[in-house]
């Protein structure tokens, strides 16, 4: 069964300051890619963009604005790209009520409840906590 990707993966993937979860997040999604095992909401392909284009404190953005381009368009060529219908806007205003989750960690939830998606692969939730039939899970954690 498939995971969802969140942006902090893709993000981390450029990003030197944490050698460590970069190394971590290349190896996942390269075993993902390999394995047809994640899926990526479009929603973390348009937070890729906005986050590694953003100037780090006192320097330089991650990617210039071509670069993060010409890698969002891999990402949507390569993996599996989800994008939200109706149904699953309704799933994420509900569960961002019932669970009191943000709007973005909602609808990243109402991506994999939608499209029957058993885990979320991101460090933005509580490791190991379920929202309705889905599993949380920080591959960093051992970071």
């Amino acid at each position: 069964m498939a995971a969802l990707v969140d942006t902090n993966i893709l993000v981390y993937r450029f990003d030197p300051r944490f050698p460590e979860k970069q190394a971590k997040a290349r190896h996942l999604l390269r075993r993902g890619l390999a394995d047809d095992a994640l899926r990526l909401p479009h929603q973390a392909i348009a937070e890729f963009v906005a986050a590694v284009t953003r100037p780090l404190k006192g320097g330089a953005p991650l990617l210039s604005v071509t670069d993060a381009v010409r890698e969002a368009e891999a990402l949507i060529d390569q993996f599996v790209v989800l994008y939200p219908t109706e149904a699953l806007v309704r799933t994420a205003l509900r569960g961002a009520a019932a669970y009191q989750l943000s709007w973005f960690d909602a609808h990243l939830w109402a991506y994999a409840e939608h499209y029957g998606l058993r885990e979320i692969l991101s460090e933005d939730f509580t490791h190991g906590w379920r929202y309705g039939s889905v599993q949380i899970v920080n591959p960093f954690v051992d970071s």
